[in-house]
């Protein structure tokens, strides 16, 4: 964000305007300008990795979700904020008794301390930064649930972190949250592409089990480690969803919130699964 400071007249207040800059790689429109390589990365980032798989691998749990350009551009128009569809943040809690009460469905984030789920959220409502969310390098920073609504066709949850600098009621604060709350559709559990599953991890993937509710795993931070490592940390993630989960949807979203990396495929599932759109051309999710 930038100041724009104005004399109207001699005389005059000076009149400051607060001016909110739209990143570039924001919009699908912008993206698509890029070249064919880069934009299909944007678009669909495990299209990077496909080369240094071996063709004995089976590519399709990661390729299950795979909607067209134009999806992910009606998908995106939700998340342009306007007088009639107003995108904001609504409220925090500590308790699921202090949630506000809405009707939209909604999707929740959840993850490990520093795992980088408010830069992700950040980066979804690129299209609208006077959004606030708040962002920091300090591990535990999110210490209560944030609710975002995006008009009335949905809202998202921020939840705090786990592990290092967590809540100490943290299982108190979120557990209820994804038993009870009605309107909750679908889980986002991050997962660091550059570090693997971690044992917090396990222990909240099989909390997520234990609530029989549909949950998704995104891989975070894709960008800090190379092809290698994210293929070995992609592979372990994939035959733990395999052989211990039955309400995980089997692809996880990569996603690198630096490079936008994956965003758009993320912002048309969630309208997906959230009922704002219905898709055109994609397989099963």
């Amino acid at each position: 964000m930038f100041c724009l400071r104005q004399r109207l007249h001699p005389g005059a207040q000076i009149v400051t305007v607060h001016l909110h800059r739209v990143h570039k790689l924001a919009s699908l429109q912008n993206a698509a300008t890029l070249p064919p390589k880069k934009v299909q990365s944007l678009l669909y980032p495990f299209s990077s990795l496909d080369a240094y798989l071996d063709r004995s691998v089976d590519r399709t749990p990661f390729q299950l979700f795979h909607p067209s350009l134009e999806d992910m551009v009606r998908a995106e128009q939700l998340f342009h904020s306007s007088p009639s569809h107003k995108i904001d943040y609504c409220a925090s809690a500590e308790r699921m008794d202090h949630a506000p009460a809405l009707k939209p469905p909604e999707v929740c984030f959840i993850g490990r301390s520093n795992v980088g789920k408010s830069s992700l959220i950040k980066c979804l409502f690129a299209l609208t930064p006077e959004v606030e969310v708040r962002v920091s390098k300090t591990p535990g920073h999110t210490k209560k649930m944030n609710f975002f609504k995006v008009g009335k066709a949905f809202t998202i949850v921020d939840m705090p972190g786990y592990g290092y600098r967590a809540p100490k009621d943290f299982v108190d604060m979120v557990q209820p949250y994804l038993y009870r709350r009605t309107n909750l559709v679908r889980t986002f559990l991050l997962v660091d592409g550059s570090v693997g599953l971690q044992k917090a991890d396990l222990i909240a993937l099989e909390l997520c089990e234990d609530t029989r509710r549909p949950y998704v795993i995104v891989v975070t931070k894709i960008d800090k480690c190379k092809h290698g490592t994210l293929l070995t940390n992609l592979m372990d993630l994939h035959d733990v969803v395999e052989t211990q989960t039955t309400s995980c949807f089997p692809q996880p979203f990569l996603i690198s919130s630096l490079n936008f990396w994956g965003i758009y495929l993320l912002r048309c599932f969630i309208a997906h699964v959230a009922g704002g759109i219905k898709l055109t051309d994609t397989s099963q999710s």
